[in-house]
Formats: structure tokens, sequence, C-alpha cells
């Protein structure tokens, strides 16, 4: 449904001035679309303790947007470039059903195609895909992460700025789910890069972004063998978790 007078007008919100959610001045505000993006768990956390079997678990909801930069202005070579892809992480599991992989909730904005930040800069993502295991373990799975992989379409270095949540504090399950796995940012080596700030990516490295998962819902004991059976085939769940998790041989 759009955004309309009707719907929007119905509550108010205000926070005292001073809070983290009514800064004055000369607070930092650049980073608020993050704290913005955790609103909607605290609402439903609170939402949870007076209707708890109709609110879904906790997702990785802060959008990951790391901003990617690259020539002479940064110290390296070639053309300036700037570009800005969105990835999206897994929403919590929903009441009679499993999370959303990689969605946005609630801003429902969606993914940014490959093929447009490779035509927009010099830049190559060698993978896209789905992040096993990543969603919250119940009888109602939470929805999936995923892991993308860059690089510099010459090699060449470039740099990356980052405003990433949910990379030590994963978003949690509800009525005995598990919790989602969390999100996080490295080299392809392995070097791990920190989830706020600016970084260089060295000449011919690669960086990887792992976004976070949904918090699952229920025991995961009780979730229906032929759903893990499915997300096994898929490659949703590995083998470890539908036998260690799940309790499914």
């Amino acid at each position: 449904v759009p955004n309309n007078a009707g719907s929007l007008g119905v509550v108010r919100v205000s926070a005292p001035e001073g809070a983290i959610l009514n800064a004055p001045r000369p607070c930092a505000v650049s980073a608020r679309h993050t704290v913005g993006q955790m609103l909607p768990d605290v609402v439903l956390g609170a939402l949870a303790k007076a209707i708890p079997d109709r609110v879904p678990a906790e997702g990785a909801s802060c959008l990951y947007l790391p901003v990617l930069l690259g020539g002479r202005s940064i110290g390296g070579a070639g053309e300036d470039f700037v570009v800005n892809p969105f990835y999206t992480g897994g929403a919590g599991a929903r009441p009679g059903k499993d999370g959303l992989s990689c969605t946005a909730f609630p801003s429902g904005v969606r993914n940014t195609p490959v093929e447009i930040n490779e035509a927009a800069a010099p830049i190559i993502i060698w993978r896209k895909e789905y992040r096993t295991d990543s969603g919250g373990a119940g009888r109602l799975r939470g929805g999936l992460g995923q892991t993308i992989e860059f690089a510099h379409a010459e090699g060449r270095v470039f740099a990356v700025s980052k405003m990433f949540d949910r990379t030590r504090h994963p978003a949690r399950g509800r009525d005995g789910g598990g919790a989602g796995a969390v999100g996080g940012v490295r080299l392809g080596d392995g070097t791990p890069l920190k989830g706020m700030g600016r970084e260089m990516i060295p000449e011919g490295a690669r960086l990887i972004v792992e976004t976070p998962g949904g918090g699952g819902a229920g025991a995961p004991a009780e979730r229906e063998r032929a759903l893990v059976e499915r997300d096994l085939r898929q490659g949703f769940v590995s083998a470890d978790a539908a036998i260690g998790t799940y309790r499914r041989k």
C-alpha cells in the first residue's frame, strides 16, 4: 500500500531532545539511516510482549551500502569513480512463514543488479550468492543473507566506505528460534575489515561483503522434514546444520 496521509497520520512519533533519535546540533548524524533502519525491530520487540504470535523475528534491518571509490582522488591511478550499490540481508521468520531472503524490511528497496554496478564503474563482481546457514534456525527459518565479492577491473587499489551494522549483535530469534548470522567485511585473503569507516583495498585484492541473516522462530527440531530437505537441496542449509541443528538425518 503506498504511503498516504490516511496511514501516516494515525501515529505520532516523538523522542526527547538529546536522545539518539532526536540529536541536537552539532551532533553528528551522517549515519542516521543505520539507526533508523534498526527501529522496526525495536518496535516489534515491544509488540511481541503483547502479541507474540503475530510478530516476526528480528531481521538484518540495516541495508549494506558500501561506497566504492577509486582513481587519482584516493591516491590511485586511472579515472576517478564512485559507486554506491545496495545490498540487503535476511528478514526475520514471519508468523506462519519463513523469513524472506535478501530483502529490505520494511523499506522494500531492491538490490542493485550486478550489471548496473559494473557498467557504472571499473569494478567486477565475482560472486553474489546466498550465504548458506545464515538464516536463523527454527520451526520457521530466518531469511538468508548474501555474499558479494568485488575487485577493481584492472587490479588497481580502491577504497570502500561503509556503515554496516549487525556485525557484532545478530538478529535474534523468537520463541526458541536461533539467531541469524552476523554480517561482516573482509579481504579475499581473510583479513577482517571494520564494519564502519573507510579503508583501502590493496592492488589485486578482492573485497568480500557478507550481509546478516534473519532470526528464526520456534524450536528447530519442530521444523517439517520436507522443509529441511528442501533447504538442503537448495543450499540454504548445510548437511551439518540439517543433522546437528534440525536433528534430521
